[in-house]
């Protein structure tokens, strides 16, 4: 775990995202993927922003085809927030760093 950063597989989901018992932010990104390198460095920074209060992985969707497929994932990168094992925000595209906080910040004000 890099800088409070996780990487999650297919066989790792359910129990590291969904059985969370804090809201985790997924990357599902790929190496080849120019938008998803830009917002790496951001999704690094939400990581040790939010230690302790959020859980960020990444999900690499070439190594990991089942997840993304489950969740309808047609274009990276996307962040989804889940919480409680659901699906609570997603965001698709790269986008600043303030956007991907206003969201986490949302969900983590909603209890």
């Amino acid at each position: 775990m890099a800088n409070g950063l996780l990487h999650v597989t297919d066989a790792e989901f359910t129990k590291t995202v969904l059985e969370s018992k804090t809201p985790v932010l997924v990357d599902f990104w790929a190496e080849w993927c120019g938008p998803c390198r830009m917002i790496a460095p951001y999704v690094e920074e939400i990581a040790r922003d939010y230690a302790g209060k959020a859980v960020v992985a990444k999900m690499d969707t070439d190594s990991n085809p089942q997840t993304p497929m489950k969740y309808g994932i047609m274009g990276i990168p996307t962040l989804i927030i889940f919480k409680d094992g659901k699906e609570v925000e997603r965001i698709v595209g790269a986008v600043p760093k303030t956007a991907i906080a206003k969201k986490l910040d949302g969900v983590l004000s909603r209890n």
